[in-house]
């Protein structure tokens, strides 16, 4: 997790400067691809893919993340490094909260408090930072 935290740090402040988004998102989607393709032919053996999962799979992972992507870097332009961590992280209440709605998930004591913590900090940040 920690590399990934780290990554998608350094993926993000490369993107700030990113004149064409949805451009550089393809590009990036691009040169993944030929290694994720070389690591699914290592599992392939212990591996079933139906025409529908392998649908679901493209669709979720290229077309909606790549969604985002764009979303994001388009957002960097306007964000300070310290304000677009601090809003980073912002992801993990907006994803939980995503499962109440659209997944009938329980509101629970913990994902209220650590729902609350996270974006009680996020205020906190962003409310000194504009002073």
């Amino acid at each position: 997790m920690a590399i990934a935290g780290v990554a998608w740090g350094l993926y993000s402040l490369r993107g700030r400067g990113v004149a064409d988004p949805l451009a550089a998102t393809a590009g990036n989607f691009a040169r993944a691809a030929p290694l994720a393709l070389v690591l699914s032919l290592l599992f392939v053996a212990n591996s079933y893919a139906g025409a529908a999962g392998v649908t679901l799979a493209v669709v979720s992972g290229a077309v909606t993340s790549g969604i985002g992507y764009v979303i994001w870097y388009a957002a960097l332009r306007n964000l300070s490094a310290m304000r677009a961590a601090t809003v980073q992280l912002s992801v993990p209440p907006i994803a939980a909260f995503g499962g109440v709605i659209f997944l009938s998930e329980a509101i629970t004591p913990r994902l209220a408090a650590a729902s609350a913590a996270i974006l009680g900090g996020i205020a906190m940040v962003l409310l000194s930072r504009s002073r």
